[in-house]
């Protein structure tokens, strides 16, 4: 009938959610009018013919995921002066970390001054420098003295993007602060509650607490980077994350005794139908699990499926799953249409449809054992694309640890840590339902480390194309499509781009040279068709942070680096050394050598050595022989040759080796690239080294807001005087050079090349 929308169901579902998408990857959002000029469209055509209709709800599609992606573009701190310090009264949200250094907490600022009023209301997340941890507690209110930057990141192939995440959670500034501080209110709420029970699970659990406390109340703010990388490589990083199987236990426990309690009063059934009172039970029960494990986005992902499926009970319809999957669909998508740019949303859903689809329902233990090992099959290979797509790569050990770990977790650790939660007022009672799920979860951590350390245990991927995981998804249509259905393992040929991806095609006699993105220091990655280098491994901050570990090592996996041949660094400082042990653990056939081979225990680089890869020719320039271990002057200086170009790589060298090297190997020093030394310092860049490298692109690794002020203004002056393109990591990300016969071009610039509407950097 005419005036009537679409349908709701899966049709509709997917129409949304693509729609959604396409707004979701613009490169540039469109302002707020725009948005809202479409919504009245869309509006006016629902009253038109059936198809008028399906635009005008694709248009209202958009209009809501334009407004809200707007709508928080707008409340990100705009920048200013980033040494400025605001005084700011926050209210502290969910649990702090606390961690050797420094306390780092989500906030909602409720009092600041001047330009900083514009963040009243709005979260900051704050890391707060000091010996001691600042013991703030959740609830409290205190009065910090906050330096403000905008939520910015480095942007790399494979790695976090944090822009991304304070997009999503709507953190609007990062605020740092040290000194001291004043406590302005008291705790409270339940976080403060959380807090209380994750002490007290510390308390009795020992070594186990980590886990307990993340599967209790969210609280995973103990577990290290180690940890999690154990959990991603034998795929049991959703066991800890409160999601649908946590929430299940809760809502399922629940019902039960409710259907106890009607069994022993049957003359409940007379005020109340069972079948309702055990879904509304099973919806206050995880309800309440939620708001204490903190709501986050996949705890409030799962309430929301959850929630469409017992309201099916409670109002006494059936639903086809189909249906109540779109609609669980529809409505996550309207509460936060940005959590589609989330993993944890596709997988949800995902998981969810092809559980629906390929496991079968029936009653029984052996059917249940059966419907375990076909749910743990059909999800491996049913998610592998976006397991690629979302994290690079795939866990092998997965598929046979959870056949052990999701049962166990769910009959034996979830409900004797809830029951001890539950029993907290009477610790003798809760200490041994406590104690219980320690063990259990230990038994769990030891196998996970035994299956972790297995070299086949996971599967390190390239960065997919969009073709590639679309093809896949449609191979696993057709795998794991019905009996009966003909050429259903041919299907298998279409996941072969996604699980065996063509390598790098780097021509005979070319190199490819990407400059990453690491913040202040130095990472360069350098290919010829059959051979890798790594120039300095990125820095390790005295906070422990390691980004050869964090960033270098996910951008080399997703660039589809499997070995290095060589790593050299170019001297012993933290911000070119730092992640060296992280690289060495990861390519252990590398050869290292150094420039300071005392320093870091490695072998020396010496002015003179060349060797030819592919065509290819490499050669060090300096350090000479016997020169002695001086810091920044030490620094190996890498030139590589073809045909028609060159790059030069100098390290953190100073005007007083640039002097040198002009007065001895001028010729050598000319280059189409230069990696500008010591992050353009202004005690590097002499004018007569410029003269003589001459180069057609200047490339600076720095941080944004670096507080050296590196590049310096006379130094860029310096470079673009003689012609030459200066370009910086922290304005465009990582960036791609190709040099061949041919000469040399920039290939990839990833701000500008693979821009992101989220981006308040790019180029």
């Amino acid at each position: 009938m005419r005036g009537q929308g679409p349908t709701l169901g899966p049709g509709l579902a997917l129409w949304v959610l693509a729609v959604a998408l396409g707004v979701l990857a613009l490169p540039r959002m469109p302002a707020l009018p725009w948005w809202l000029a479409a919504g009245a469209i869309g509006l006016l055509a629902l009253r038109g013919r059936p198809w008028v209709r399906w635009l005008g709800a694709g248009l209202l599609a958009a209009a809501w995921t334009g407004t809200v992606a707007v709508c928080a573009l707008d409340a990100r701190w705009a920048g200013g002066d980033p040494a400025r310090i605001h005084m700011l009264e926050v209210e502290v949200r969910g649990l702090p970390r606390p961690a050797p250094g420094y306390t780092r907490f989500l906030a909602r600022v409720t009092a600041a001054g001047d330009e900083a009023s514009r963040l009243l209301g709005k979260t900051v997340q704050v890391t707060w420098y000091a010996e001691d941890p600042l013991p703030v507690q959740p609830g409290e209110r205190w009065r910090l003295p906050l330096r403000l930057r905008r939520p910015g990141g480095l942007r790399n192939p494979g790695g976090f993007d944090f822009e991304r995440h304070a997009l999503v959670h709507r953190i609007a500034a990062v605020a740092i602060g040290s000194g001291p501080g004043e406590r302005t209110g008291a705790a409270g709420g339940i976080d403060l509650a959380r807090g209380r029970i994750a002490a007290r699970i510390g308390q009795v659990t020992g070594t186990s607490a980590s886990l307990l406390r993340g599967l209790a109340v969210g609280d995973t703010s103990a577990l290290g980077d180690a940890d999690w990388d154990r959990l991603r490589r034998v795929g049991l990083s959703h066991l800890l994350a409160i999601s649908g199987l946590h929430l299940g236990i809760v809502a399922g426990l629940a019902a039960l005794l409710v259907r106890l309690g009607f069994r022993l009063f049957p003359g409940l059934g007379l005020r109340w139908p069972r079948p309702q009172a055990a879904a509304l039970a099973a919806l206050l029960a995880a309800s309440g699990y939620a708001l204490l494990s903190g709501l986050g986005l996949p705890t409030l992902r799962s309430l929301c499926m959850l929630a469409v499926a017992l309201a099916g009970v409670l109002l006494r319809r059936r639903n086809p799953g189909g249906t109540s999957l779109a609609l669980a669909a529809l409505v996550l998508w309207a509460l936060d249409p940005l959590a589609l740019l989330t993993p944890g949303y596709w997988l949800s859903l995902g998981g969810v449809f092809w559980l629906l689809a390929c496991v079968p329902r029936g009653e029984g233990l052996r059917h249940a054992a059966f419907s375990l090992a076909r749910a743990q099959l059909v999800l491996g290979l049913a998610l592998a694309p976006l397991s690629v797509l979302f994290f690079g790569g795939l866990s092998l050990a997965g598929f046979l640890l959870n056949l052990i770990a999701v049962p166990w977790v769910t009959l034996v650790v979830v409900p004797s840590l809830l029951v001890g939660v539950v029993l907290l007022p009477w610790p003798v009672l809760a200490e041994p339902c406590l104690r219980l799920a320690a063990r259990a979860v230990h038994w769990i951590w030891d196998l996970a480390g035994l299956a972790a350390d297995l070299p086949w245990a996971y599967l390190h991927l390239p960065e997919p194309t969009g073709w590639t995981v679309l093809l896949a998804a449609l191979g696993c249509i057709v795998l794991l499509a019905p009996r009966g259905m003909p050429g259903r393992m041919l299907g298998g040929l279409l996941l072969l781009p996604l699980l065996w991806p063509a390598p790098s095609a780097i021509a005979p006699g070319a190199v490819r040279i990407d400059l990453l993105d690491v913040g202040q220091g130095l990472a360069v990655l350098v290919r010829t068709r059959g051979h890798a280098l790594l120039y300095d491994t990125a820095a390790r901050s005295r906070f422990g942070f390691d980004a050869g570990e964090a960033v270098v090592l996910p951008a080399l996996r997703a660039l589809g680096v499997r070995r290095l041949d060589r790593i050299l660094v170019s001297h012993g400082d933290a911000d070119h050394a730092g992640g060296l042990e992280a690289l060495r653990r990861a390519f252990p056939q590398a050869r290292v050598a150094s420039g300071e081979p005392g320093r870091l225990g490695v072998a020396a680089c010496r002015a003179g050595e060349a060797w030819d890869w592919d065509g290819v020719g490499f050669r060090l320039l300096h350090p000479p022989v016997h020169f002695p271990e001086l810091g920044n002057q030490s620094s190996c200086v890498l030139q590589v040759a073809t045909a028609g170009g060159r790059a030069l790589i100098p390290g953190d060298i100073d005007r007083l080796i640039e002097q040198r090297l002009v007065r001895e190997q001028a010729e050598a020093l000319r280059a189409n690239l230069l990696v500008v030394p010591h992050h353009g310092s202004a005690s590097s860049s002499d004018e007569a080294f410029v003269a003589a490298v001459a180069p057609r692109w200047a490339a600076v690794s720095v941080g944004e807001g670096n507080r050296f002020g590196h590049p310096r203004p006379e130094v860029v002056a310096r470079y673009r005087a003689r012609g030459a393109e200066l370009l910086s990591t922290a304005e465009t990300g990582r960036i791609a050079w190709v040099l061949d016969a041919a000469g040399g071009r920039i290939e990839l610039v990833e701000r500008r090349d693979r821009r992101r509407f989220w981006d308040a950097r790019s180029p």
